[in-house]
């Protein structure tokens, strides 16, 4: 069985800091949000949506800037689309393509969340 050099321990240590760093501020997150109705994820989606330059944002142009696979960024679409905070359309260009807007609701959510995800983010992180 191979030895841990001193430069592998302080990788596992890095790596496994940072693990449970997320982790922290993961579970911080969903009880901040919990009382807005909202997971971290759906979270995310719609802050991307409001703070973005564009209206509407194409499916794959907002999953690449996400940690969601794009199975989990159709669920939480899904999800903000079902509790009216977002709505789905077909790009006229390229009927394959799929846009995604934040409604009313869903910015007025998001706004509301927003100092308890902040709040949050400080305790763990700050």
């Amino acid at each position: 069985m191979p030895t841990e050099t001193a430069t592998d321990e302080a990788l596992l240590e890095t790596w496994r800091d940072l693990l449970d760093r997320k982790a922290r501020a993961f579970s911080a997150l969903e009880r901040a949000l919990k009382p807005f109705e909202l997971g971290v994820s759906e979270y995310e989606v719609l802050e991307r949506l409001v703070t973005g330059e564009l209206e509407q944002r194409r499916m794959q142009d907002l999953g690449d800037g996400l940690y969601l696979s794009q199975s989990a960024l159709s669920r939480a679409v899904a999800r903000l689309e079902e509790d009216g905070l977002a709505e789905r359309g077909l790009c006229t260009e390229d009927r394959r393509g799929i846009y995604v807007c934040p409604t009313d609701a869903g910015r007025q959510r998001w706004e509301a969340a927003r100092p308890a995800h902040r709040a949050a983010l400080a305790e763990v992180l700050g």
